[in-house]
């Protein structure tokens, strides 16, 4: 009779930490309000808000189906310390799904290669160059400034953002800039990855800034200083500095950080301003033979134009709030004609996104696609995921 009260006592203990531990796993839900389902939306958790002290022992597992998620931590300061981890939950439509945060070693987190890359470029002068599975970008530094000033050839005075029309889903940044050492130029010429073919000049590219005064806009020259924050599966992410500028007697004092996530045709630019309460970012309308279009409802201004026999899509959204409006700058100054967002910096910051479509990649077969793309992800930003801990 005891040996059975034993058993019992153990059985019992055994279903009591069973559901302590059941009780003490953390959950959150992800809840999607919009008509369409989500599935390249990053969802940005902290130490603070899992109520956990080390990031890098979090795993995120699909409560459903116990499938552990793939995930990206983040040092956004460069103190040592993770700050956030990332996850792209899949959502449908108008619904929710649970995940369970739960403790993983090294060895237990899920694979994946890391699409969303950048990096200084010393060997191209001074480039700092970003992709993702869908687009690739680049801004130019003090050297490549130096150099025109000094009359050097090769150099670039610039701080517009240039586009590198890829058309792969793999990364292209490194195979591209070999093959530029090799032979000079040689990513312009076409190949079945892409090419660049864009030019940008002194224009803003696709979503550099200005300060318009009056009629005239003004804007910074090359970036001084730049740090990388991240590369990873699901994210990279970066920082630029800019000397002082004038823009008709103000001082401007600007910095930014810029991300790419995966899936996304999108940077996000988030950038601190001192010394105006409005910037225009641009997109560069090179002949001038496409057409500008735009949305005030929905917060986005686009240059749908053709592109050495192909065609090209550019755009900057903004948030509710901070899109003012657009208008298209047309001069006769050689790339000084730009299609540009109006936006309003709250607390000497402002956010808006900026990336294009190429006809080539195969994502997009025309101009109403793009549009109608560029209707969904102001949404998305607009009424992203809500995230509640259980």
């Amino acid at each position: 009779m005891n040996r059975n009260k034993i058993l019992v006592g153990i059985f019992c203990a055994a279903i009591l930490s069973s559901c302590n531990q059941k009780e003490n796993t953390k959950s959150i839900v992800v809840k999607n309000t919009l008509d369409f389902e989500k599935t390249f939306e990053t969802v940005e958790l902290t130490a603070a808000f899992l109520n956990v002290t080390d990031l890098n022992t979090v795993g995120i597992r699909d409560a459903e189906n116990g499938q552990l998620q793939v995930t990206q931590t983040v040092d956004n300061d460069g103190d040592g310390t993770m700050d956030e981890i990332l996850f792209q939950p899949k959502i449908a439509a108008n619904s929710e799904k649970t995940f369970e945060i739960v403790s993983v070693t090294e060895a237990e987190k899920p694979k994946a290669e890391e699409l969303c890359y950048s990096r200084f470029v010393p060997e191209r002068t001074d480039d700092y160059t970003w992709e993702n599975n869908k687009v690739a970008f680049r801004v130019y530094g003090p050297v490549a400034q130096k150099m025109i000033e000094d009359s050097i050839p090769g150099g670039t005075l610039s701080s517009g953002v240039d586009a590198w029309l890829k058309k792969v889903e793999y990364p292209i940044i490194n195979k591209w800039y070999k093959k530029n050492s090799i032979k000079p130029g040689a990513y312009h010429e076409a190949s079945p990855e892409g090419r660049d073919n864009f030019h940008v000049g002194v224009s803003r590219g696709v979503g550099g800034i200005a300060v318009k005064a009056d009629t005239t806009y003004y804007f910074s020259k090359n970036y001084t200083k730049w740090r990388t924050i991240t590369t990873g599966p699901l994210r990279t992410s970066f920082y630029l500095e800019y000397a002082n500028w004038d823009a008709n007697g103000k001082t401007i004092k600007e910095s930014k950080v810029i991300s790419l996530d995966l899936g996304s045709n999108f940077s996000k630019f988030t950038t601190h301003l001192e010394g105006s309460d409005t910037i225009s970012a641009g997109l560069t309308l090179h002949e001038k033979d496409g057409e500008v279009s735009g949305s005030n409802d929905n917060g986005w201004v686009s240059y749908w134009q053709p592109h050495f026999e192909t065609e090209l899509g550019t755009a900057i959204i903004a948030p509710k709030g901070t899109f003012l409006g657009f208008e298209t700058y047309d001069t006769n100054q050689t790339d000084l004609s730009n299609a540009y967002a109006d936006l309003k910096v709250v607390n000497n910051e402002v956010v808006y996104y900026s990336g294009f479509a190429w006809s080539d990649s195969g994502q997009f077969k025309d101009r109403q696609e793009w549009e109608a793309y560029l209707d969904m992800f102001s949404k998305q930003i607009n009424t992203p995921l809500e995230v509640t801990l259980k």
